[in-house]
């Protein structure tokens, strides 16, 4: 098994007075999103083959764990229909099917009716995924969109629901959930440009072969666009937003033509959000508190606002859904998930939840005055429950656990909230599940840290096959993550972005001194800018690891922080730092980013995905880092990457393909193990 070589070629540029010299940087095609280049391509493919070389004598293994994954899985699955408006909706799988299948059937009365066949849309494909999925106000059409290569340009049409046929398409170029008219004769959508940004909202009236009207442009780089519809369906939602900052307008929803209303110009900072409800505007801003507070205004003059709930130090409120009767509060308090009734009253209650450790969330509530509130939950021992609360009453009614056809025992388990103090002194929750029966020693470690994203201390049955092994598994809630509020994310990003980076080292060496497992004995696992957490954790602590899978890993992140022509960079920079034109922040983010700091030391076996069209991580950033690791590094520990050659971020689409991939992630960590047999 060769390891595939990438060739070097001179390649340097200057920036601040610093040269950076970047050998591999002829795997980024010029002509991307398309990817052509024949050494390109061979490169990529040759690591391809690498991979599936290492993987072929691990297949028994990968073949047990597939088994035992799908095993767990309710292959006829169903949702817990919903009602909206005069119809009960729901998904379904049919046994052995990759993808849903959309119905629906009336509340009093009536069949049944398939409204969209996922396995349909995605015959042929070697990949896809539904987008926006939207039912006209008069239950008569269908609004879709769908992505078949990964890219994440979703296409955008229209079904007669009475004839179930399709009216020609309106973009290739959408992103999103459309938004419907009150009257079903129009609807929104939100249009990506050539370097895949969301900046336009546009207003398609069916029938109408012309091109659709601009209903609002963002000209900032920096900001991305998105629609939504308020609760109580009178607004349109207009949000132009970056990581940090947010401006809102609002347009009727029965004259979707109509000039959108600025809600309150942008400052910089200041992140708020808008629902609409009881005749009132409400809006949750973080302006006078970190951890927002929530106000009210009238449609009429929605930029004064008056406080109705204040900001808190212990309370971070993370959203708000305003229903006829109820202000619905997502909070979080003390690192746990909450949720807050409020009546018209101010009268407020939490629902009570049965466990000391769990994560839970509103769930699908799209009427505007429910008799009972959707409430998802979980935690990591137990599965995936919809309840039905019943607010007057405090009742909550389980409406379906999730399945585990192959048996699930929560008393063979334990989980755990632990707290290692870092390095400044700082306590960073963990949260922790084991076998009860398992003898300590091995444990993989799970973490983000980036964009203010929690990382939930759910469910997770392909976990058990690790978890059954005797590994143990962990999530570090680590800084730049929002889990303990508003301030937990600030304290891990820009000039304090490497309190996550410590964080989880402190965190691993913590547990390991707590007897879990010996340095050196820790797996570990992050996506995303979870996987350049992954990158900056090997460069400093190599010897720590047993293990480490990185998945689209943003390890290029000073040569795309320094290109503004890639799509996610301008937004990225309230984020990362401006290195084109901060110095400071320049040299920060050369200390740290993992490709740069590649240097001549032993690294622990790591497995590395990437996709051939990931637009928000590009495939050359994996490539690179490989390439560069294989040339540098003094040891011969498995280095594979494997590129999905027709996906994106997410990695193969499909439910059990997407579990095959989990399957080889997890026979490559028990293989670090020594626990490489199919058993």
């Amino acid at each position: 098994m060769t390891a595939p070589t990438a060739a070097r070629r001179p390649h340097t540029a200057t920036y601040h007075g610093i040269a950076l010299n970047d050998p591999y940087a002829w795997l980024k095609d010029p002509s991307y999103p398309e990817v052509k280049d024949a050494d390109v391509l061979a490169y990529v493919e040759a690591e391809n083959a690498h991979f599936e070389a290492w993987m072929a004598p691990h297949a028994p293994l990968v073949d047990a764990l597939f088994t035992e994954m799908r095993g767990r899985m309710k292959e006829d699955d169903a949702s817990v229909p919903v009602r909206d408006g005069d119809w009960l909706y729901w998904w379904a799988f049919e046994t052995g099917g990759q993808y849903r299948r959309w119905f629906r059937k009336p509340v009093v009365g009536g069949d049944e009716v398939l409204i969209l066949s996922e396995p349909a849309l995605a015959e042929g494909h070697e990949y896809f995924r539904l987008g926006g999925l939207a039912v006209s106000p008069d239950g008569g059409r269908l609004a879709y969109a769908v992505d078949d290569n990964g890219s994440e340009r979703f296409t955008l049409r229209v079904r007669d629901l009475a004839t179930h046929e399709d009216g020609p398409v309106i973009s290739v170029e959408t992103l999103g959930s459309p938004v419907w008219a009150a009257d079903g004769a129009s609807l929104a959508w939100v249009e990506v440009n050539a370097e895949w940004r969301p900046w336009r909202v546009r207003l398609h009236r069916l029938g109408n072969a012309g091109e659709d009207a601009v209903l609002y442009a963002e000209d900032d780089a920096s900001f991305f666009v998105g629609i939504d519809r308020t609760q109580d369906r009178q607004f349109l939602t207009i949000v132009a937003a970056d990581h940090v900052t947010s401006e809102v307008r609002l347009v009727p929803i029965g004259d979707l033509a109509a000039p959108p209303r600025l809600v309150s110009k942008r400052q910089a900072g200041r992140m708020y959000d808008v629902d609409s409800g009881q005749g009132t505007l409400f809006v949750r801003v973080n302006d006078t508190h970190r951890n927002f507070r929530v106000c009210t205004a009238w449609p009429e003059n929605p930029g004064e606002w008056h406080e109705l709930i204040a900001g808190s130090d212990q309370v971070y409120i993370r959203d708000l859904t305003a229903l006829r009767d109820w202000l619905v509060l997502g909070e979080r308090v003390n690192g746990l998930d909450q949720l807050r009734i409020r009546a018209v009253d101010g009268t407020e209650h939490r629902i009570a939840l049965p466990e000391a450790s769990y994560t839970v969330s509103l769930g699908e509530n799209p009427e505007y005055a429910p008799e009972m509130v959707r409430v998802y939950y979980q935690s990591m021992v137990t599965p995936p429950t919809v309840f039905d609360y019943e607010v007057k009453t405090r009742v909550l009614t389980t409406r379906k656990v999730q399945q585990i056809p192959s048996g699930y025992d929560p008393a063979l388990y334990e989980t755990q909230r632990l707290h290692i103090v870092a390095r400044d002194g700082t306590p960073i929750p963990v949260s922790l599940v084991r076998r009860r029966d398992a003898v300590r020693g091995k444990l993989h470690l799970y973490g983000y840290g980036a964009y203010g994203l929690a990382i939930p201390p759910g469910f997770s049955t392909s976990r058990l096959s690790l978890v059954d092994r005797g590994v143990a598994f962990a999530i570090a809630h680590i800084r730049g993550g929002d889990d303990l509020g508003y301030q937990w994310y600030l304290d891990g990003k820009l000039e304090k972005r490497g309190n996550t980076y410590t964080d989880f080292v402190d965190v691993a060496r913590g547990l390991a001194a707590a007897g879990y497992a010996a340095e050196g004995e820790i797996s570990a696992s992050g996506g995303s800018a979870g996987g350049n957490l992954m990158g900056v954790v090997l460069n400093t602590d190599p010897s720590l690891w047993r293990a480490v899978v990185a998945h689209v890993p943003f390890v290029d992140m000073l040569n795309t922080m320094l290109d503004a022509s890639l799509p996610l960079t301008p937004i990225e920079w309230p984020e990362w730092g401006d290195p084109i034109t901060d110095e400071s922040a320049f040299r920060r983010i050369l200390s740290f980013s993992p490709y740069e700091n590649v240097r001549a030391q032993a690294y622990p076996p790591l497995l590395v995905t990437a996709g051939l069209n990931d637009p928000r991580v590009t495939y050359w950033e994996p490539a690179k880092w490989v390439a560069k690791l294989r040339a540098t590094r003094t040891n011969d520990a498995p280095l594979l990457l494997k590129t999905n050659m027709g996906a994106g971020h997410g990695g193969k689409s499909g439910r059990f393909e997407s579990l095959r991939e989990v399957a080889e992630e997890y026979a490559f960590v028990l293989a670090a193990f020594g626990l490489s047999t199919a058993a």
